[in-house]
């Protein structure tokens, strides 16, 4: 891992896998933003003390395993506040509520996410579009869809943290299906980015770029395909399972474990229920099953 100077007083932190920016308070104290996958936490806190830096307050774009699977485990090691958005700090309340959205086993829940669970100290309301932390003013952005309550995070250098809103060309080529929780209400926040006017922005997975409008067009582009691809899958009254094997069989993907499987589940739903708030499909009960039909 290494630390990257983006602009001013902000950083990020190249992990391998993501970018996690950070905003400099001084030589000593930073605000961080997002906290990163369980597995990287040594070799984040590594990196930090190699640069006598200390986390004061870390603030959470949204609630999804990558970006805020060492919050309580930070919050121990630096008595740092935790900033998050009131959807998305419900979800990390409780294994209970986690539970609710990732439709896994307890066990597994308890045992791959523990550093996720913990109490956020400063809650962001779905109106607000700036927050004060530690004397510095923070802008915000709402972007719903890719989660509950996603926010965009602009430092004091017009430096903007996108988090998940966008991917880039290269997650794109290597991606079969990304995630959206509501792909339709994604699509339209792609869309709101256009009146963003930073002089920087940074993608966590992982892109830094001075201008986003062609990124934002080759997204939505992107999604839409994909959706129109799985819609061409249903040639026959099937049920959500049938829909899925289909698509694992065409995009060659890889399901060796009930994770995989459960994973590959998640990916997908959006699609389908995209396809049914557009009005492409709608659904029957045949044998006693749910079944999508094309309109």
């Amino acid at each position: 891992m290494e630390i990257i100077r983006v602009k001013g007083n902000t950083y990020c932190i190249d992990t391998g896998m993501t970018y996690l920016p950070f905003y400099k308070l001084n030589e000593r104290d930073i605000i961080l933003m997002d906290s990163g996958y369980q597995k990287e936490s040594t070799g984040i806190e590594e990196v930090l003390e190699n640069s006598n830096l200390k986390i004061k307050t870390i603030i959470c774009s949204h609630a999804h395993p990558d970006h805020v699977g060492n919050n309580s485990y930070f919050k121990d090691k630096y008595n740092c506040r935790i900033a998050m958005t009131r959807d998305e700090a419900f979800l990390c309340s409780s294994y209970a509520n986690f539970k609710t959205f990732y439709d896994q086993p307890m066990s597994l829940i308890k045992s791959y996410y523990h550093n996720l669970v913990c109490e956020t100290d400063i809650i962001i309301n779905d109106k607000q579009d700036s927050i004060i932390l530690n004397d510095v003013v923070f802008k915000l952005f709402h972007t719903f869809g890719h989660s509950s309550d996603q926010i965009c995070i602009t430092t004091p250098d017009d430096v903007c943290y996108l988090a998940d809103t966008l991917i880039t060309h290269e997650t794109m080529e290597g991606t079969k299906i990304p995630y959206a929780f509501v792909l339709k209400d994604d699509l339209e926040s792609k869309k709101t980015l256009h009146q963003l006017d930073c002089s920087t922005y940074i993608i966590a997975h992982k892109g830094i770029l001075n201008d986003i409008d062609g990124l934002i067009h080759d997204n939505i582009k992107y999604y839409s395909r994909i959706a129109e691809r799985v819609y061409e899958e249903i040639t026959k009254p099937m049920t959500f399972e049938d829909i899925l094997k289909c698509v694992i069989r065409k995009y060659k993907i890889e399901v060796k474990s009930v994770y995989k499987y459960r994973l590959a589940e998640r990916m997908l739903r959006s699609y389908v229920e995209y396809l049914y708030e557009t009005e492409r499909v709608e659904t029957i009960i045949e044998n006693c099953f749910i079944k999508y039909i094309k309109r």
